[in-house]
C-alpha cells in the first residue's frame, strides 16, 4: 500500500494534534504536527535529507512565527507588527524549497482574497477548518492527482480577485516597461532594500544621481513613496537585483548610467 505523508501545520497546539490523530486513523495516512513555521521547514528538511519526504501540507492560514528567509507573499498588512508570518507566506517559502510537496490551506473562514492569495503563491487548495474529515482527506488525495480544490462558495470570488490581480500586473508591468534600463536597476536595488548610499555604491554613481533616478522611478510608476514603489514593481514580477561583490552588478544587469 502506497501511504501518504501528511504534515499538519498549525500553533494551535489541541487542534493539531486532533487534526493528526483522526488523519493517522486512516490505512494510508503517515502523518505528523508541527506548531510553527520554522518547525515546519526543520521538519520538511528533515525528511527530506532522510529520503521520506512529505507529500501534503496542511497550513493554517493564520498561522503565526518567523519564517526564515521567507518574504511576505502578499500586501504588507499581511505582517503582523510583531514580525510574524502567515500561513500563506509560509506556502511561498515551501513551494520554493520543495516544489513536489502539495499545499493544502486550512482557513477559520471563507476569505475570497486570501483564497486567490494562496493560489497565487502555490497552494493546491483551500479547505475550512469545519469541514469533515471525509472531505479533508477527499482534497488531500485530490491534490496528489493535480487537482486544485475550493469551496463552491468561493469559486466566483476567487475568480474575480485572480482577474482583478492580473489587471493590476498587467498595469504595473506597463509602468515599469516606461523606465530606461538604469531606473529598472534603480528599482531592482530599491526591491532588494538598499538605500541611496548602498545603490550609489553598488552602480558606481554619486549619491545625488542616485537619488535624480529615484525621483524619476516615483515619478513614473505614479507613486509617492519607496514602499509603494516596491510593492508596484512586486505585483510586475520585478525581483531584488541580483548583486554580485560590493561596487559590482552581475553582467546582465550592467547599464550606462
Amino acid at each position: 500500500m502506497v501511504r501518504i505523508r501528511v504534515l499538519v501545520v498549525d500553533d494551535h497546539r489541541i487542534f493539531a494534534e486532533s487534526l493528526a490523530a483522526a488523519l493517522a486513523a486512516e490505512p494510508d495516512v503517515d502523518v505528523s504536527a508541527a506548531g510553527s513555521g520554522p518547525a515546519a521547514l526543520r521538519s520538511l528538511e528533515r525528511a527530506a535529507a532522510e529520503g521520506r519526504r512529505y507529500d501534503v501540507l496542511l497550513v493554517d492560514a493564520d498561522l503565526g512565527g518567523s519564517v526564515p528567509g521567507v518574504r511576505p507573499a502578499v500586501p504588507v498588512q499581511e505582517v503582523g507588527d510583531d514580525g510574524l508570518v502567515d500561513g500563506i507566506s509560509l506556502v511561498v517559502g515551501v513551494r520554493s524549497a520543495q516544489p513536489a510537496v502539495r499545499i493544502v490551506v486550512l482557513a477559520e473562514k471563507d476569505d475570497p482574497r486570501r483564497a486567490a492569495l494562496a493560489l497565487q503563491a502555490g497552494a493546491c487548495g483551500w479547505v475550512a477548518k469545519d469541514c469533515s474529515l471525509s472531505r479533508l482527506l477527499t482534497v488531500i488525495r485530490g491534490v496528489l492527482r493535480d487537482e486544485t480544490h475550493l469551496p463552491p462558495a468561493l469559486l466566483t470570488g476567487v475568480l474575480r480577485e485572480l482577474t482583478a490581480a492580473r489587471k493590476h500586473r498587467t498595469e504595473s508591468e506597463r509602468l515599469v516597461e516606461s523606465l530606461t534600463p538604469r531606473e529598472r536597476e534603480v528599482l531592482r536595488c530599491m526591491v532588494a532594500g538598499l538605500g541611496r548610499k548602498a545603490v550609489a555604491e553598488r552602480l558606481y554613481l554619486s549619491p545625488h544621481t542616485v537619488r535624480t533616478h529615484m525621483q524619476n522611478v516615483l515619478g513614473k510608476l505614479g507613486v509617492h513613496s519607496t514602499l509603494a514603489a516596491v510593492a508596484l514593481a512586486r505585483r510586475a514580477g520585478v525581483g531584488p537585483v541580483d548583486l554580485g561583490p560590493a561596487g559590482r552588478i552581475l553582467p546582465e544587469e550592467s547599464s550606462s548610467a
